[in-house]
């Protein structure tokens, strides 16, 4: 820990804001999102179908606007784009806790995953313009910090949602005020090189339509859709088949909590030595095939487990339910510690480092619109398996997306695809 530390310090006080800026996110967002649909099923009392349009609505206005969002920070900079999300995250978790109408709980959620859109791509073009050549190195400390958002945040939702769920929409939103206020006299302002050279007068549908063309980004997103896939089956997948072997009591929910500090806790501890060894040792392009081949393979536990008699109880019922899905989410962590700070790193060098937000934010779009379409399929093999008692599928499905995204990526790799653009000679205007 003493070690990242000093890494962190090591890195200019942009760069340091910007990963407690994540971490600080993330912990807000985890407190409140994992308890939004019980308390609106719950005491709200609405039917089903409107806790999941309101939960849809978070999601589709994210998404949605990724590209808008990482278009908007390229042209009028990156802190105001930061500061903008900031602030509709305060007023939509403080509105969900204040409101029970429909339409106020639409617009609250609406609000919420706008300022996803507006951040998410201006925190990841800032860190990138900021770490400079040492970008690779930064990103996996960002990814430190944003996992540990996510393993501290439930827990502390968890102590407040048992006072009050209103209390922990309140306190989530005080926490992005104090950030917001951090970030409005701490963060420097920064705009993205293309901005400094006066070529953001080029139009929007102009640049959308460059970056459109660029067919290396856009095979190299498509490919990484599977990454994304994949990554949150954490939180789909294995705690339903922990839940499936060990019930929903007291064993169902430590053996899902286990899951969840597996894969937080060793990126951790353990994202930077990844980086560190892969670096010395691999190109990006090796190295993001290593992670999602890694990626792949953390379902053949589960895929193993399959073939195992399940017990009637005890504690080999137990086991069963346990260790192979800590073992995939173990797995599943090392594949990202492996490819995620190559594939922001790619991200940049593939945008030739111009319009760097909104290529994030194009990227962001598709693996958005890929982690739906990849979880509806999921959700559809695992149906598949219960009724027909073919519980190896969904894991079968899972291994061969990881084997063939690695293969695409292999393939994008080899033939130079992930290689940063030539950049035309632009010819400088004449002094008059």
């Amino acid at each position: 820990m003493r070690t990242t530390i000093a890494q962190v310090r090591s890195y200019e006080r942009s760069v340091q804001l910007l990963m407690v800026n994540q971490f600080t996110i993330n912990l807000g967002f985890y407190m409140l999102m994992p308890y939004l649909a019980a308390y609106l099923a719950g005491p709200v009392g609405l039917a089903g179908w409107l806790v999941g349009l309101i939960l849809g609505v978070r999601n589709f206005s994210q998404q949605g606007m990724f590209l808008l969002g990482g278009t908007l920070a390229d042209r009028l900079g990156y802190k105001p784009m930061i500061i903008a999300g900031l602030v509709l995250r305060i007023v939509g978790f403080a509105t969900l806790g204040l409101v029970e109408s429909v339409p106020a709980l639409l617009a609250a959620s609406a609000a919420t995953g706008l300022a996803g859109a507006l951040f998410n791509p201006a925190v990841r073009a800032y860190l990138a313009a900021d770490a400079g050549e040492r970008r690779v190195e930064a990103f996996a400390l960002f990814n430190i910090f944003y996992q540990a958002g996510i393993l501290l945040g439930p827990l502390v939702g968890m102590l407040l949602t048992g006072v009050s769920f209103r209390v922990t929409c309140l306190v989530a939103a005080g926490i992005f005020a104090l950030l917001s206020i951090v970030q409005i006299r701490a963060l420097p302002a920064r705009r993205g090189d293309d901005a400094k050279r006066g070529q953001d007068q080029e139009s929007v549908l102009s640049q959308w339509r460059g970056i459109a063309a660029n067919r290396p980004f856009l095979l190299f997103s498509v490919a990484m859709i599977g990454f994304y896939v994949m990554q949150f089956q954490v939180y789909l997948a294995l705690p339903l088949e922990v839940r499936r072997l060990g019930g929903d009591g007291t064993f169902g929910t430590a053996a899902v909590a286990v899951l969840f500090a597996v894969s937080g806790l060793s990126t951790i501890l353990f994202q930077t030595k990844v980086t560190a060894w892969c670096k010395a040792r691999m190109e990006p392009g090796r190295a993001l095939t290593w992670g999602l081949l890694t990626m792949g393979l953390g379902f053949v536990p589960l895929l193993v487990a399959t073939a195992v008699p399940v017990p009637d109880g005890g504690v080999g019922l137990w086991l069963l339910a346990a260790v192979p899905p800590a073992l995939s989410a173990l797995l599943l962590a090392v594949g990202t510690m492996i490819a995620y700070p190559f594939e922001m790193d790619t991200i940049v060098r593939l945008s030739g480092n111009r319009l760097v937000a909104t290529h994030y934010g194009l990227y962001n779009t598709i693996c958005g619109i890929g982690i739906t379409l990849g979880n509806l399929l999921t959700g559809a093999a695992l149906d598949a398996a219960r009724d027909a008692g073919m519980s190896a599928l969904p894991w079968v499905a899972l291994f061969a997306l990881g084997l063939a995204c690695a293969a695409a990526l292999y393939g994008l790799h080899r033939t130079g695809r992930l290689a940063p653009p030539v950049r035309e000679a632009r010819p400088e205007p004449a002094n008059t």
